[in-house]
């Protein structure tokens, strides 16, 4: 669980997002990120029970830097108002399919997947969904895959109209060749942020995720 006081530094900032009230703020800030890392830690801790390799990663490794990068940018707040964790799966090419938690008043959210890959990587996964359907659909279509997450983040966005060239149009697992992304999510609400079963919510969730983010990391093999 956070400390309510990590949620009002984060309000704070979404308010103040300037270098100036950063600086005089900054214990503040150092004390709402070690707060995030003791829930990482005991999200790490509870979860290498069920994949080991999260057992050789630390907290702080697993945290986003709260900088923004603002070159490209046309947003020139220097600094995210939220708290990114990403939680490596031990794959050893890159992309891999990843844990991912979102710690941000009014929209937090944790779960995990493939985010808008390359295209050569884009095209290894939906290979492996269309040499393997059964195996795709057994996974995300699971009764406790949808007792959890529902579906996979299908918004329009992260998808294409028509099923790629090379692939049946008429495949039962066509719809889910149009995805540019492989993602699941569960929301968190504010109250969940600060109660005591934080870690659990969110470790139950990742156990239901493990086999979907196993059968993207093999694609990229």
């Amino acid at each position: 669980m956070l400390q309510p006081s990590t949620l009002t530094f984060l309000r704070s900032l979404k308010k103040n997002n300037n270098k100036v009230w950063f600086d005089e703020h900054r214990k503040d800030y150092e004390s709402a990120r070690a707060d995030v890392e003791r829930l990482v830690q005991a999200i790490l801790d509870k979860h290498a029970k069920n994949d080991p390799f999260v057992a050789t990663l630390t907290a702080k490794e697993c945290i986003f830097r709260i900088n923004r990068d603002i070159r490209f940018s046309k947003d020139k707040s220097p600094y995210k108002t939220n708290f990114g964790v990403r939680i490596r799966t031990g794959a050893k090419k890159f992309p891999f399919a990843d844990y991912y938690v979102h710690l941000e008043p009014g929209g937090s959210f944790a779960g995990g997947g493939l985010y808008q890959p390359e295209a050569t990587e884009l095209k290894k996964m939906r290979q492996e969904i269309d040499y393997n359907p059964d195996e795709f659909r057994s996974i995300v279509e699971s009764k406790k895959f949808r007792s959890v997450f529902g579906t996979l983040d299908n918004d329009p966005a992260l998808k294409i109209s028509r099923v790629p060239k090379d692939f049946d149009k008429e495949s039962p697992i066509a719809e889910y060749l149009k995805y540019k992304s492989y993602i699941a999510f569960i929301d968190l609400p504010d109250e969940m942020l600060t109660d005591k079963n934080l870690v659990k919510l969110i470790t139950d969730a990742f156990v239901v995720l493990q086999p979907l983010l196993a059968f993207i990391n093999r694609s990229m093999e």
